[in-house]
């Protein structure tokens, strides 16, 4: 990685991304803190419309991006709002690519209005995990990318399908690591509702973090650390504390000397 540097067979991160995922309200219903959120994060996952969000939603969201100069990906979902997004809805893999380039194109639109620009596309949620490790859902989402533009770049599960997939397309791709997520020794993140999924703490999340920047290496529930790339970090937006854990992650790992910057820069939204 280019933001890497190998000292005595140990890696420190110099720079990383921060990411969230927001603008996930709808209508009078709101989500998490964006706007305290959006002051915190270098980029930002915007809801288009699938698994919440709607057109004002967006907007006030993108507003709120363009305003902190903080980058915006396109964050698709399935079309479940009572689960978030949470459920795996059974359709066929280009459904999931027509699904996904309609909510992209949703929030290009708004963005054109904003004047800002969407930079990348992150999968959401159930959709997310499943483009991780099926081959097939991941090279129709990266196919529907690409038919938007192959200079959209796609944000994935670090060692995921979705990141296979978009490599070997050519389509520009960055890999994540999650900040409040438990992990499995393949790599895959530990299923919601099973012990170890989440990680409440913001001082333990923020140690875990520092210790992969030294390393290079994750822990999992299961085994011995697993080597993982990343290029950007998440914190989950709607999660309880998540504000409080963003603020702790930021001076902790600012403090260990590691720079916090868009993982895309020249796609920074203007101030």
């Amino acid at each position: 990685m280019d933001n890497e540097l190998r000292n005595k067979g140990q890696i420190m991160v110099r720079r990383i991304d921060l990411n969230s995922d927001l603008g996930e309200g709808f209508g009078p219903w709101q989500m998490g803190d964006d706007e305290t959120m959006l002051g915190l994060v270098t980029s930002a996952n915007v809801a288009c419309g699938g698994h919440a969000s709607d057109p004002e939603t967006m907007f006030q969201t993108l507003q709120l991006a363009a305003q902190n100069g903080v980058v915006v990906g396109a964050h698709p979902g399935y079309a479940d709002r009572e689960g978030f997004g949470r459920r795996v809805i059974p359709m066929h893999p280009a459904e999931i690519g027509r699904m996904c380039a309609a909510q992209i194109g949703a929030l290009q639109g708004i963005a054109a209005q904003v004047g800002v620009k969407v930079a990348y596309v992150k999968p959401h949620g159930a959709l997310g995990n499943l483009a991780a490790r099926d081959r097939d859902v991941a090279d129709a989402i990266v196919a529907a990318t690409r038919q938007i533009s192959p200079e959209l770049a796609v944000l994935a599960i670090s060692g995921a399908q979705l990141e296979q997939a978009a490599r070997a397309a050519g389509q520009p791709v960055y890999s994540e690591i999650f900040a409040d997520r438990g992990y499995l020794s393949n790599g895959q993140l530990v299923p919601r509702g099973q012990d170890g999924a989440m990680i409440h703490d913001a001082d333990e999340a923020a140690d875990r973090l520092i210790g992969y920047l030294q390393s290079g290496l994750m822990p999992v529930i299961d085994g011995a650390p697993i080597a993982l790339e990343a290029h950007s970090i998440c914190v989950h937006g709607d999660s309880e504390g998540a504000v409080a854990m963003t603020r702790t992650i930021r001076e902790k790992i600012t403090a260990a000397g590691v720079e916090l910057a868009p993982f895309l820069p020249d796609e920074r939204a203007p101030l």
